[in-house]
């Protein structure tokens, strides 16, 4: 990148992060992460979160987090969760639920943000998961993407939610980054302006997207062998779809 480039970057990051100390910000080198002469294109992220309130916490977190992800130079894209229809209760067609579908089989890598409601993830926010199929024509949309997980609460910090949300990453076969975040009393950490303020909660997030970013580079390109198994090696085709597409469960 050019010096009149980086500058111009710079001064975006600087009006859209105004918590971030920029001189202790890193830009993430692939060469760090990638195998030398690995084809480069900015990881492709998908962000979803789990809330439809018109001022939803887990969408501000999640939109802070897509700045910061943005700011280390990923093509950033984020599912509206409104009108996507309960799992079984609309056919895979559903112009929702194909849209989902296709950003996750676009995307290298995932951020879900969940409030923590009665204990748990929300319902909306294990629609979406749920809509994700193990298989898809022959093709795992989430086999070997890396992930990040957040929540945000409303009362003292607890970590149910993306606690949860791990197991559901395993299960999908994903690989879910070591760091996370949980928001306490998040409708005190933003302002009126709906940008979240200064705090030990917000340099998290900051630590989760460069993780994430970082686990990005070095997964994307080596996915295919890391979830390799021989007890799949030996089944057929048609054995492996039969079995993760279990229509009398």
């Amino acid at each position: 990148m050019s010096s009149v480039a980086d500058l111009a970057v710079a001064d975006l990051a600087a009006a859209d992060l105004p918590n971030i100390d920029f001189s202790q910000m890193r830009r993430i080198d692939p060469a760090d992460y990638a195998l030398p002469g690995e084809a480069f294109h900015p990881p492709r992220i998908l962000l979803l979160y789990g809330s439809l309130r018109p001022r939803s916490f887990s969408r501000l977190v999640a939109e802070e987090a897509r700045r910061l992800l943005d700011w280390h130079g990923c093509e950033t894209r984020m599912f509206d969760p409104r009108d996507l229809p309960l799992v079984d209760g609309a056919d895979p067609e559903h112009p929702k639920v194909r849209e989902l579908r296709e950003l996750a089989m676009w995307s290298e890598g995932m951020v879900w943000v969940s409030p923590e409601r009665h204990g748990a993830m929300t319902g909306l926010m294990k629609t979406q998961i749920d809509w994700l199929p193990l298989s898809l024509g022959g093709i795992r949309p989430t086999q070997g993407k890396t992930l990040a997980v957040m929540q945000v609460c409303g009362g003292s910090q607890s970590f149910n939610a993306v606690n949860q949300m791990r197991i559901l990453g395993r299960w999908m076969r994903m690989v879910t980054i070591p760091n996370q975040s949980s928001v306490a009393r998040a409708f005190a950490e933003f302002g009126e302006d709906d940008r979240m303020k200064p705090s030990s909660y917000y340099n998290r997030i900051v630590d989760v997207t460069e993780e994430l970013v970082k686990f990005t580079l070095m997964v994307r390109g080596r996915s295919n062998a890391l979830v390799d198994r021989y007890s799949e090696r030996v089944e057929t085709a048609a054995e492996v779809s039969a079995r993760v597409n279990q229509r009398s469960i």
